[in-house]
């Protein structure tokens, strides 16, 4: 199987406008501030500081490209549900994210990501339910398995399975992963390059 070779970033964009030119498939991030995008983004990689992490949240304010083996992009978005500073930010920021996802014409899919060690968050479920009711392709993605036990995780999973299924038929994928480990790598590289198999960008 191809696997992750080269990884290296491009440009932070402070609108969809400044984007770089949308001619690879892009496979975007995206968690409640703090969820463990960057070290996850980075495990992927398998480069430590590609993107930056932060005990901050709600650091990222823009949209950051990573090319990808020179054929797609790895695509940081801003969290949701904390920015520090002035109501305005927090308006601009979501603008930002819903003009992106809204309007990104070679968005292939969409990485939701869900700190596991929490029960289902109604900002998290509201932001699944957008993304469908808008038919953005997503996946979802629970981050920092090995802060819990096993038996935790199952219940957890059984928790967003039971509420997901109140709203659709059928689940997306679903990847348990940590970055600690790197487990679930493997599993979402596989996903997306036998996407890009199917895309035609």
């Amino acid at each position: 199987m191809e696997n992750i070779e080269k990884a290296r970033f491009i440009k932070s964009s402070t609108s969809l406008e400044s984007c770089p030119k949308p001619v690879y498939p892009e496979y975007a991030f995206i968690g409640r501030s703090n969820v463990g995008k960057s070290s996850l983004l980075n495990m992927l990689a398998d480069i430590k500081n590609l993107a930056k992490t932060s005990g901050t949240p709600g650091k990222t304010r823009l949209i950051n490209h990573f090319l990808i083996n020179n054929k797609w992009y790895m695509v940081d978005l801003p969290g949701y549900g904390y920015i520090k500073d002035a109501r305005k930010d927090k308006d601009d920021i979501l603008k930002l994210i819903t003009s992106y996802i809204l309007n990104r014409e070679n968005l292939v899919c969409i990485f939701i990501l869900l700190d596991c060690r929490h029960e289902p968050q109604v900002i998290d479920l509201d932001f699944i339910r957008w993304t469908g009711i808008n038919k953005i392709p997503f996946v979802l993605c629970f981050t920092k398995a090995d802060k819990i036990s096993t038996s935790m995780l199952d219940k957890r999973l059984k928790n967003y399975r039971k509420i997901l299924l109140e709203s659709w038929q059928t689940l997306p994928h679903i990847f348990i992963t940590s970055s600690v480990k790197k487990s679930g790598r493997e599993e979402i590289v596989k996903f997306i390059l036998d996407t890009n198999r199917t895309v035609n960008i």
